[in-house]
């Protein structure tokens, strides 16, 4: 059988060939549209918001709300918190879970106001006139301590002498067990600013809440709104 030989023509009309079609494609690629890869990410879902659990308990909208933030939020950092609701003289205790431990009417100062006159935590209690007798808004790192009587209590804020504590019964024209008692917030103003709480509200609820760690106490504003005071949202307008 002849053996077939390659030509130097063959060869020469070969690479002519190879590099034509290197060419080609080439020119294809360049011409070839450009895949985008700066495709916006698609968001992640983020559910719907964590809210407080009240249980059947019926709350104010304002606490609801604020306490709907508090833990969607996380702005209480896991501790257990009070809400403490002025307009309406009543305190909400939660685990760190927003779960309600309990809810219990309040006792506060006698004067309507937001902010504590300054430098009133270092007077005598004969010295507070009655206009400056606030209970301030505004969020509290809390812990329990004792008085100089001895008396446990839940600091609020300290350098305004403000603490949540047991209904203090010592002076009978005050009838401050009775204000607790009755039905309207109306006669719930009465003390120089700390906030008053049933007995076995404090030993049963506050008392285990806040042992060997500190919690938040929110004070709700009554004069300025929450959002001024917390730099809150609605947890539903958010989402």
């Amino acid at each position: 059988m002849k053996k077939t030989t390659t030509t130097s023509l063959e060869k020469l009309v070969r690479r002519c060939c190879f590099a034509l079609g290197t060419a080609a494609l080439a020119c294809a690629v360049a011409a070839a549209p450009a895949i985008a890869t700066d495709t916006p990410a698609i968001p992640a879902y983020v559910g719907p918001p964590a809210r407080a659990d009240f249980g059947n308990v019926t709350p104010s909208a304002e606490a609801r709300q604020l306490a709907d933030w508090i833990v969607d939020s996380d702005n209480h950092r896991r501790l257990p918190f009070i809400i403490v609701d002025k307009q309406y003289a009543t305190a909400y205790a939660f685990h760190a879970d927003g779960v309600l431990r309990g809810a219990a009417p309040v006792l506060l100062g006698l004067a309507i106001g937001d902010d504590s006159v300054p430098g009133i935590g270092e007077r005598k209690l004969s010295a507070i006139r009655p206009e400056e007798r606030t209970t301030p808004a505004g969020r509290f790192v809390a812990a329990l301590d004792r008085n100089l009587h001895g008396t446990e209590i839940l600091w609020v804020d300290y350098d305004a002498a403000i603490s949540l504590h047991r209904v203090v019964t010592t002076a009978p024209k005050e009838r401050r067990a009775e204000r607790l008692a009755s039905p309207t917030p109306l006669d719930n103003r009465v003390s120089y600013g700390c906030i008053n709480v049933p007995r076995d509200f404090f030993d049963r609820v506050v008392g285990p809440a806040f042992k060997g760690t500190n919690g938040i106490v929110y004070v709700l504003p009554e004069n300025r709104s929450a959002q001024e005071v917390f730099g809150s949202y609605d947890v539903d307008r958010q989402h």
